[in-house]
């Protein structure tokens, strides 16, 4: 059987699993040890299939895009052993968790031996070590299969990625600096904070949007995520709620300058005693005349500081999640760690930068409204938007947590990369590192996680943009963040005590990889309130 065909009946028996154990699983609430590993393994299992299927939407050739010659295999054959090798990996995890535990899951305890002549396929060492060649020989994790016109987008994002970003991202890192201002103008010129706005209102939606801002997302991360490869999340998620929830006037006054970059944007939702449960945040808006007046504290507003406009989600009702309205908050833009606002009348907002690992350059801040009057224009919908803001904030979130997929994939293209360079340059006993089974083994398995992360990526941007990926968008985030993890902490530790140094960026990569899994939905809060409730919807 070739390797497409194992991985092809890998998938199907992973998928059957993992579908029985949704169906078992009474309560993601009650029964959450189990219910977070059916969800977690609910995300790689659509990886795997996604992985079989990469060019799928983008009437790609699979041989194009890659740059590079695999070693006399087409790009498809080496696509095929990747998606073996992964699914292979996903195969032995699930097999982890279900031991033990398998009347939890409601799944006999054989589930799986139909196929374990292919799992023994996928991860026999020897089998790694072909894989292994190609990664070593192109510094790739298989062929990228994307449209003509993709891969004009990744080029040139790639171009000034390396002129603009590249040269100052560890310094931004090291120093905990300002973005500078060319790169910020750099890419308001290309048009990158108008990939999801429409043309009518200045920005440059086509149908397939969603697809670009992937490619420009994980161009700009594989640079440095804190300074440029996060800078298209803020306005996605304030454009998307203006865009769906605002009213006629508000898409004229606010899209075309967040479009142009004129105005850049924070958003700030969560609150310091309320992290992922958004529907119980305490800060509020309450109506004076033709004014809102809003109290309370924003924490983790990344960017709050050079942002001119912040989306803050305020209640404006006791009624739970139903009494949430977003504002639009005006304001001018600051450089630094710290700054504050006064109005006539007593009104001030003001905020700190929060010292962090890494995610360094955007700064995050703590944010403090007191009594600050906001103009009931300014209420995204008007008044009825009174009460949508939680609704609008969710939907919002599905492209940004696409988007935190796409610059996680980023980040593990920016580690596999140097990882082999090091594997083929540094000597140890006597041979290359590459030379050894271990290290290429380590390698086939960090290049067939980013390919399985980045087909599904592109997999959730076609479910967002046919109507609802709110469960793949929800899952390709979960998997690729903790992917970002392993895959970083590999690269760094092939490295050695290098790997530790700050004048090596693979430092820089692992503990900006950290925060993925955090952010844009908590690991734990999307496999649980997200992924496994849609799961086990009959």
């Amino acid at each position: 059987m070739t390797e497409s065909g194992r991985a092809r009946a890998l998938v199907e028996a992973l998928r059957d699993v993992v579908g029985r154990a949704a169906a078992h699983v009474a309560s993601a609430d009650r029964d959450q040890a189990v219910a977070y590993d059916v969800a977690s393994m609910s995300a790689a299992v659509a990886a795997a299939k996604a992985l079989l299927n990469p060019d799928a939407g983008h009437g790609a050739d699979p041989d194009a895009g890659h740059g590079a010659d695999y070693g006399g295999n087409s790009g498809a054959d080496y696509g095929a052993d990747l998606a073996l090798l992964y699914a292979a990996d996903v195969a032995a995890d699930l097999a982890g968790r279900l031991t033990g535990r398998e009347f939890l899951w409601g799944v006999d305890g054989t589930a799986l031996d139909g196929v374990a002549a292919h799992i023994a396929a996928g991860r026999d060492p020897a089998f790694l070590e072909r894989v292994a060649e190609r990664v070593l020989a192109t510094r790739e994790a298989g062929p990228r299969h994307l449209s003509a016109e993709l891969q004009l987008v990744r080029a040139a994002f790639r171009e000034f990625a390396a002129d603009r970003v590249a040269p100052v991202a560890d310094r931004i890192h090291r120093d905990d600096e300002d973005i500078p201002a060319d790169i910020i103008d750099g890419l308001a010129g290309m048009g990158c904070f108008g990939l999801s706005i429409p043309a009518e209102y200045g920005g440059g939606a086509e149908g397939d949007e969603l697809a670009a801002m992937v490619v420009v997302t994980e161009e700009l991360s594989r640079a440095s995520l804190g300074a440029a490869g996060s800078l298209i999340t803020r306005p996605e998620i304030i454009a998307t709620a203006i865009a769906r929830g605002g009213t006629e006037e508000q898409k004229r006054r606010w899209l075309p300058m967040i479009a142009s970059g004129e105005r850049l944007c924070a958003v700030a939702v969560t609150e310091p005693d309320f992290g992922s449960d958004v529907a119980r945040i305490t800060t509020s808006a309450t109506r004076d005349g033709d004014v809102w007046v809003l109290n309370g504290v924003k924490t983790w507003c990344t960017f709050a500081g050079r942002a001119h406009y912040l989306l803050v989600l305020a209640r404006t009702d006791p009624a739970g999640h139903r009494g949430l309205s977003l504002f639009v908050v005006d304001k001018p833009s600051f450089t630094g760690h710290e700054w504050r606002l006064t109005q006539e009348g007593g009104g001030s907002v003001e905020g700190r930068a929060i010292r962090t690992l890494g995610y360094r350059g955007m700064h995050s801040f703590e944010v403090r409204f007191d009594g600050w009057r906001v103009p009931a224009d300014d209420l995204i919908g008007g008044d009825g938007g009174l009460g949508r803001g939680f609704y609008l904030q969710m939907q919002a979130f599905a492209n940004a947590r696409l988007q935190t997929a796409a610059r996680a994939v980023g980040v593990m293209q920016s580690a596999l990369e140097p990882a082999v360079d090091y594997a083929r340059q540094r000597s140890v006993f006597g041979r290359p590192l590459a030379d050894y089974q271990l290290t290429r083994a380590k390698i086939a398995r960090m290049a067939g996680m980013i390919a399985a992360c980045r087909a599904f990526t592109f997999a959730a941007a076609r479910a967002v943009t046919a109507g609802d990926g709110q469960l793949e968008a929800a899952q390709v985030k979960q998997l690729a963040c903790r992917a970002a993890e392993w895959v970083t902490r590999e690269a760094q530790q092939l490295h050695g005590g290098y790997g530790y140094a700050e004048e090596y960026s693979i430092s820089r990569l692992f503990v900006d990889a950290r925060v993925l899994s955090i952010f844009e939905g908590a690991d734990e809060v999307l496999a649980l309130r997200v992924i496994a409730r849609r799961l086990m919807k009959p």
